[in-house]
């Protein structure tokens, strides 16, 4: 299994942004997708945003607009640029690669969005 360590998150105002990072020492997703999902307390997590191994992207209405991830082979990191931040979005955030074979999660960075 892939080791996955998210970092980026912290505390903005509404409007700021974030650049989320997940790492993978050592691999390039070349063979699994990523996905991101968030967690609020007292919800469930939810699917937010994922790219797959061809570069193709895909977005939760949510957030559709506003947040980007990318890819950068050469650093093994996958990347979600959050841009105007609303308090709604704040909530721990994971990576996790898909696909065969694949099925990682990271540890999550919280991201915190004040009003």
């Amino acid at each position: 299994q892939v080791q996955l360590v998210e970092s980026g998150g912290g505390t903005v105002q509404a409007g700021g942004s974030l650049n989320l990072s997940c790492k993978a020492p050592g691999f390039t997703f070349d063979s699994c997708g990523v996905e991101w999902y968030r967690q609020a307390a007292g919800n469930q997590r939810e699917w937010v945003s994922s790219i797959n191994t061809a570069g193709v992207t895909s977005y939760a209405d949510s957030v559709e607009g506003r947040l980007t991830v990318s890819k950068d082979k050469a650093k093994d990191t996958v990347y979600l640029q959050m841009n105007s931040l609303k308090p709604e979005d704040t909530g721990m955030y994971f990576c996790k690669t898909y696909g065969r074979g694949c099925g990682s999660w990271g540890q999550g960075t919280q991201v915190t969005v004040s009003s």
